[in-house]
């Protein structure tokens, strides 16, 4: 089933608590409209909206639980108990932080990915890495996947854009790794996805510009503002 995402679209509907459309039952119909328009994949946030997901399409998930820690800037699918959960829920694909950031309870990434595999050997993961050095590390590690979903979001990628000089970061990391590479984070617009896929990646992952109306507002807003 996840070889169906291969050279495919993958729509991120995911809305937080604080956020208007914050609901598993519309997060469930956004992934409709998403199949509809020929996304062959779904991210996701959380075990109820998953579970709401995964009762409206029959398309493959790749599941994370988003928390936020005191003592950790990792919030990305960050403890045991999320992998749990989410192995239970049946992501086809579950992606976690693999940053250089320490997990709470001051866990490595080596540690962590080491334990969830010996725990969940048949299940597919996702580095979400924010750097080539990163990048490299989660597909060493054994990593199914390697996502730049945290490019620009991390102190260590401060200020880096994903698709700068024809998305150098994609390139290098493709021509370092042996693990499928999905790219994601601030792809924003058809050629864009296009692009990413023409320069080897596996898949793309489109979230913001298409399933979150306040963003997708806001970029009009700031424009027509802007002009006054």
């Amino acid at each position: 089933m996840v070889g169906e995402i291969k050279k495919h679209l993958i729509v991120s509907c995911q809305a937080l608590e604080d956020e208007p459309l914050h609901s598993s039952l519309i997060m469930s119909r956004m992934a409709v409209a998403a199949m509809q328009g020929g996304a062959k994949g779904i991210r996701a946030n959380s075990v109820k909206d998953i579970e709401a997901i995964k009762k409206a399409v029959p398309l493959p998930v790749i599941g994370i639980i988003k928390r936020d820690y005191k003592d950790s800037d990792v919030y990305i699918t960050p403890t045991y108990e999320d992998v749990d959960h989410l192995v239970q829920v049946g992501c086809d694909i579950i992606a976690m932080d693999a940053t250089i950031s320490t997990r709470p309870g001051c866990i490595s990434l080596d540690a962590f990915f080491k334990k969830v595999k010996e725990n969940h050997p048949k299940q597919l993961f996702m580095a979400d890495c924010s750097t080539v050095e990163e990048a490299v590390h989660a597909d060493e590690l054994g990593f199914d996947f390697i996502g730049t979903t945290l490019v620009g979001y991390t102190n260590q990628s401060k200020g880096n854009q994903i698709n700068a000089d024809d998305f150098k970061i994609i390139r290098d990391i493709l021509k370092k790794v042996k693990h499928p590479v999905i790219a994601e984070g601030n792809i924003d617009t058809p050629q864009k996805a296009k692009r990413v896929l023409e320069l080897g990646c596996y898949s793309v992952v489109v979230g913001s510009i298409i399933t979150r109306p306040q963003v997708i507002t806001k970029r009009f807003t700031d424009v027509i503002e802007g002009e006054k």
